[in-house]
């Protein structure tokens, strides 16, 4: 099994398996990412998936030795199949979590770019070394100069250099540092906290950051308005409003 799904009420967690190469993405992996990402797109319950990596490492990349045998055609149509996935994660209408430990390289580097948010161990590494090999990231790189503007993006793509979790932190390609051995802990808070707010709230927030992205300005509002009219959205904010005019009350 290279990828382990467990779902403890609205949170999920996708952890990369096969510590033995560092979690390194090969077609195993892609097929099991794709058969998770159609399971939780049809999800009612999830909210939040953790992606994270068994073992030391989150991920190393994807697997060098696939590559020597691969064809021109098989080479642009696996290149297509990781944009999809990557891309399928932006889709999600559930918030997701990268949870960082070890190194996140090439691949694996544009994996967690790809989730909402990246929580990363102090002694954690970013990096795309592709270059180093005499290739490129074949996948991501609109994301990953979205992300964290041309500049830093340029400087990973054009050097291969591996940054530290705070350099990371800095360029935005981290959300979140924390003490190496809290990684679990926080991210499971991180999780709770964002799965205690309403899922049609979430999934909205999703869409309009996903429809700006790609210049439809007009989906945000009218996510916005749809939203207003959701029964669940109105109660509470009617509860908002009835605790905010108590308040004088009890203050006096």
């Amino acid at each position: 099994m290279s990828l382990h799904v467990a779902v403890d009420g609205p949170v999920a967690r996708l952890t990369l398996d096969r510590p033995h190469a560092l979690n390194a993405l090969d077609r195993s992996v892609a097929a099991a990412l794709e058969d998770a990402l159609a399971r939780f797109e049809a999800d009612e319950a999830v909210s939040v998936i953790v992606v994270n990596g068994r073992g030391r490492s989150f991920c190393a990349g994807n697997d060098v030795a696939e590559m020597p045998s691969l064809g021109r055609a098989e080479a642009e149509a696996l290149s297509l199949r990781w944009q999809a996935i990557v891309d399928g994660f932006a889709r999600l209408p559930q918030v997701t979590i990268a949870a960082v430990r070890g190194h996140a390289l090439g691949g694996g580097c544009m994996l967690a770019a790809a989730q909402d948010l990246r929580v990363a161990e102090a002694s954690a590494r970013f990096g795309l070394p592709e270059v180093g090999l005499g290739f490129n990231p074949s996948y991501g790189i609109a994301r990953l100069l979205d992300l964290l503007g041309g500049a830093h993006a340029r400087d990973l793509l054009l050097t291969g250099r591996i940054v530290d979790a705070a350099e990371a932190l800095r360029m935005g390609l981290a959300t979140r540092v924390v003490t190496d051995g809290a990684l679990d802990e926080e991210t499971d808070r991180l999780a709770g906290a964002v799965a205690r707010h309403p899922r049609g709230g979430l999934a909205a927030t999703k869409a309009a950051i996903a429809a700006v992205r790609a210049g439809r300005r007009g989906d945000e509002a009218r996510a916005y308005a749809a939203l207003l009219e959701d029964p669940d959205a109105r109660a509470r904010m009617a509860a908002f409003l009835d605790r905010k005019r108590s308040e004088p009350a009890r203050r006096g």
